[in-house]
């Protein structure tokens, strides 16, 4: 765990008691901090007193006497598309609003770190898609090769849970822009923006506030080394903003899509092959094409942006790629879970966007494809493109017959339900067929999570290849 550093004494206010709300109720008792904690759910606000905690009723409007600061749960709009009405509260009574994030940045120092001969490194990733990938890949490659590696944020455990760091360890933090947008501390050694596209424009009202929310990791982080995707002109923007000239090897822009070209360092992804240049000549490559857990350009993407941080510690080449074969990837992001007959089954649940699906589809060809859910605002634009690649389309969601409608001439069939889609697309599937679900939209019409989703998948073709 790491204690809360700066509210000894202090009563502060948690809203919010799901993982990251206990973890961080925790974390401030741990630092000397009395947490007086709140959820709207009856259940959670159980759960919290039965651990011990003390709840405080933030709904009441003398709630705020004596309150140091409010921690709020990343999952809690403070802005858009309405202010939540306690974090309103907070403001107007004039109580600072924080989570765990800048409670995490404020706090992960220590004086132990006098006595270290190389101190910690935090490596922060964040991006519409891929963060996941890229986050588990860095993690993994500093595994591989006997670093301390700690992996938390949106992944693995919460970021005031992870264990104090030893000398020269590295904690690996997916960020969402929920997480980003709120926190008052952001300062990582190193930041990672892998792209970006429209997604929780809602929350963030707009793409431009969807982006700044990403971009205050870089323009207030003030990271040691910025390693930004370039592929959208937001990423050109910031990487722009963030370099002092064309040799600032301060920034590292990376692409999936063009050749990069100057005097500064860069690493791309062109054909199946990883390149990096610096000073206008290369200096590392590898084959990526080999490599089965990084399959498809929006996952070269990755590999570039995790070969990119691990190579700003230092990390020969030659060593990231012998990690990078090793690497599984991650369930339900382009996770092969069966083979038979010739038809490979792929699950790409987390493909929750246009934007990610359309990467998804980019990757194989013959595609049965499984899509549809609660749809975003934005459409399914990008996804246009590579429709040539699905021979067809199966949909399911509770309003499958609006979603069948983006497809135009694609044929396809409204199931429904992912029992009729993975049966149908079974029967249909012919040898060298990919059956992909990358359903370009959020499971909550049907699912708790696109993890729920997912494993449905995988149990429906696990029943129909068995019969």
């Amino acid at each position: 765990m790491i204690p809360v550093r700066g509210y000894e004494g202090a009563r502060v206010a948690v809203l919010g008691l799901g993982r990251s709300g206990l973890a961080t109720a925790k974390a401030l008792k741990a630092g000397g901090a009395e947490p007086l904690v709140w959820d709207d759910s009856p259940d959670a606000r159980a759960r919290a007193e039965a651990e011990g905690y003390t709840l405080h009723d933030l709904t009441r409007a003398d709630a705020w006497g004596g309150i140091t600061a409010l921690i709020v749960s990343p999952g809690i709009p403070h802005l858009y598309p309405t202010p939540n009405r306690i974090i309103a509260a907070a403001w107007n009574a004039g109580v600072p609003v924080d989570n765990d994030i800048g409670l995490f940045f404020r706090s992960f120092a220590s004086g132990e770190w006098d006595h270290y001969d190389s101190p910690p490194r935090v490596i922060a990733v964040t991006g519409s898609n891929g963060k996941s990938t890229t986050s588990a890949l860095i993690h993994h490659v500093l595994s591989e090769v006997g670093r301390d590696s700690q992996l938390a944020g949106n992944i693995g455990r919460g970021v005031l849970d992870i264990d104090p760091p030893g000398d020269g360890g590295v904690v690996v933090l997916e960020l969402s822009s929920y997480q980003t947008e709120l926190a008052r501390a952001l300062t990582p050694d190193v930041a990672i923006l892998t792209n970006l596209s429209p997604d929780h424009l809602d929350r963030h009202g707009g793409l431009g506030g969807y982006f700044a929310a990403k971009r205050r990791l870089f323009a207030e982080g003030g990271p040691d080394r910025a390693i930004i995707g370039v592929d959208e002109p937001e990423g050109q923007y910031l990487a722009n903003q963030m370099a002092e000239g064309q040799a600032d090897d301060r920034l590292i822009r990376i692409s999936a899509a063009r050749k990069l070209e100057g005097v500064g360092w860069s690493v791309f992804a062109r054909k199946g092959f990883l390149s990096e240049y610096r000073k206008g000549r290369q200096v590392g490559s590898i084959d990526l094409r080999a490599i089965a857990g990084l399959p498809g350009a929006h996952n070269h993407q990755n590999a570039c942006a995790a070969y990119a941080a691990v190579r700003t510690l230092g990390l020969a080449p030659k060593v990231i790629e012998k990690a990078f074969h090793s690497f599984q990837g991650l369930p339900h992001r382009s996770q092969l879970v069966a083979e038979s007959g010739g038809v490979r089954f792929v699950n790409d649940s987390k493909a929750t966007n246009a934007d990610s699906a359309a990467k998804a589809l980019a990757a194989f060809k013959n595609i049965r494809w499984i899509c549809g859910g609660l749809e975003k605002d934005g459409g399914l634009g990008p996804v246009a493109a590579q429709l040539g690649n699905v021979s067809k389309a199966y949909v399911i969601g509770r309003e499958a017959a609006n979603f069948a409608l983006h497809l135009g001439d694609t044929p396809h069939e409204v199931c429904e339900t992912m029992e009729k889609a993975v049966a149908q697309a079974v029967a249909d599937a012919q040898e060298g067929d990919i059956v992909l679900l990358a359903p370009a939209a959020a499971s909550f019409d049907q699912y708790d999570n696109f993890e729920k989703r997912g494993e449905d998948f995988i149990a429906e073709v696990t029943r129909a290849i068995a019969t």
